[in-house]
C-alpha cells in the first residue's frame, strides 16, 4: 500500500496488452473448503463484505475504532518479518508484537464477538521494498505455511491479505514461494476441516493489472494455489492526469472482470465479479487533487459495488476517515478533504449488509 511517484510511474510506461497472456483459475468469494467445518472454526466472511484497512502501528485499539465508525471487518496492516532471512512475522515487524493472543488478541476477539472478523495482512510497501515481507524474507515454504496457520489458529481469523507490490511483486523466487505456501495451508484447512480464505491486494492501472500482476497470479495456478479474491487498489496512478476516481474505480475491475471472463469462459459472470476486490484511498492520495476520491464517489462506487456483486470493498485506511486536514495529500491520519467523520465507513458498511 501507498507506492511512490517513481515506481508508479514506471508501471505506467508498461503495456496492459500482455494481461491477454494467460491467468488463474481463480476461486469464487465463497470458495471453501468442503469438509465439515472444524467444530470450533469461525464463520466464513460474508460473499460480500467491506472491510477497511487498520494501520496497526499506530497503537489505536482496533476494537475501539472499529465499534466507533460502524464496521464489523476490518483489513489489518501489516505483519512482515523483522529483517531480511527472518521466518518469524510480526505485527509491523517490531519483535515485541508476535503473532500471539497477547497481541491483538483480545481485539479480535471484542470484534468477533460482534459479529465480525479481521483480516491479517502481510506485505505493504514498506515490507515489499526492504525483502521483510514473510515469503521474500523466509526461503523455507514449510516455513511460510505454519505462519499463515499460525494466524488461523491462534485468533480464529477466515481470511489471509497478500499485499505485493513494489519489489515483491518482481521477486519470482518469493511469488513462487508464497504460493506453494498458499496451497500447502489450503490442503492443511482441509484436513483440519478450517475455513481459511486468500486475498491478494495488488497494484493496477485504470484498466486492468499490470503484466507483474498477472504473472503472480498465473503461478498461483501452476502451483495448485486458490485466490479466493484479487484485491486492486484504484489509486496512486502517477500518471499526471486529473482522474474521475470512481469511475477508474469502475473501469479498473472491470477491465479485470473482462480479461478473467475471456480466460475463463466456464465462469459465470456472477462468479467473476465475486472473486474481485477494490480498495480506494479516501480524500486526496499520495499523488495529490488530480487524484482525489470523495464522499459522494464512495457512495457511488459502493452502488456500484452492490449491483455488480463484488466481493469485497476496502478503503486505506480506517485511520484517515475525518476531515481533519483539508488539502493535505496523503495523509495516514486524516483525507485531505471536507467529510464528516466516519463518512466512508457508513458508506461502504451498506455493502456488507446489503441495505439496498
Amino acid at each position: 500500500m501507498r507506492r511512490p511517484g517513481p515506481l508508479r510511474t514506471l508501471l505506467s510506461c508498461m503495456t496492459v496488452t500482455a494481461l491477454s497472456a494467460g491467468l488463474v483459475a481463480l476461486g469464487g468469494g465463497g470458495a471453501l473448503a468442503a469438509a465439515p467445518a472444524h467444530p470450533h472454526a469461525p464463520k466464513p466472511l460474508p460473499a460480500h463484505v467491506a472491510a477497511p484497512y487498520f494501520e496497526a502501528w499506530t497503537g489505536e485499539s482496533p476494537a475501539a475504532l472499529a465499534a466507533a465508525s460502524g464496521n464489523k471487518y476490518l483489513t489489518m496492516a501489516f505483519l512482515q518479518t523483522d529483517a531480511p532471512g527472518s521466518c518469524t512475522a510480526y505485527w509491523n515487524g517490531a519483535t515485541a508484537q508476535p503473532i500471539d493472543k497477547a497481541t491483538f488478541g483480545a481485539d479480535i476477539a471484542r470484534i468477533q464477538a460482534r459479529g465480525g472478523n479481521v483480516i491479517p495482512s502481510f506485505g505493504g510497501y514498506s515490507a515489499d521494498t526492504t525483502s521483510t515481507e514473510l515469503a521474500d524474507s523466509c526461503t523455507s515454504v514449510d516455513a511460510i505455511a505454519k505462519v499463515y496457520e499460525s494466524l488461523v489458529t491462534t485468533y480464529g481469523i477466515t481470511r489471509i491479505d497478500l499485499d505485493i507490490e513494489a519489489d515483491s511483486i518482481n521477486n519470482t523466487a518469493g511469488v513462487d514461494r508464497r504460493n506453494k505456501a498458499i496451497a500447502k495451508v489450503q490442503r492443511w484447512a482441509e484436513r483440519t476441516r478450517h475455513h481459511v480464505q486468500f486475498s491478494y491486494t495488488l497494484p493496477t492501472f485504470a484498466n486492468g493489472l499490470a503484466p507483474s500482476g498477472v504473472a503472480l497470479l498465473r503461478n498461483a495456478v501452476d502451483n495448485g494455489a486458490r485466490v479466493d479474491v484479487v484485491n486492486i487498489m484504484t489509486f496512486d496512478y502517477w500518471d499526471g492526469a486529473t482522474h474521475d476516481m470512481a469511475a477508474d474505480t469502475r473501469t479498473a475491475a472491470t477491465g479485470l472482470h473482462d480479461q478473467l471472463a475471456a480466460l475463463h469462459p466456464e465462469k459465470s459472470p456472477a462468479k467473476l465479479w465475486n472473486t474481485i476486490g477494490v480498495t480506494v484511498m479516501p480524500g486526496i492520495d499520495d499523488f495529490g487533487p488530480e487524484e482525489t476520491f470523495t464522499a459522494q464517489d464512495a457512495v457511488t462506487v459502493e452502488k456500484w459495488a452492490a449491483a455488480r456483486g463484488i466481493n469485497t470493498l476496502s478503503f486505506w485506511a480506517l485511520q484517515r476517515d475525518n476531515g481533519g486536514c483539508v488539502g493535505t495529500a496523503g495523509a495516514n491520519s486524516c483525507s485531505g478533504i471536507a467529510q464528516d467523520t466516519w463518512d466512508f465507513s457508513h458508506t461502504f458498511e451498506r455493502f456488507t449488509h446489503g441495505a439496498h
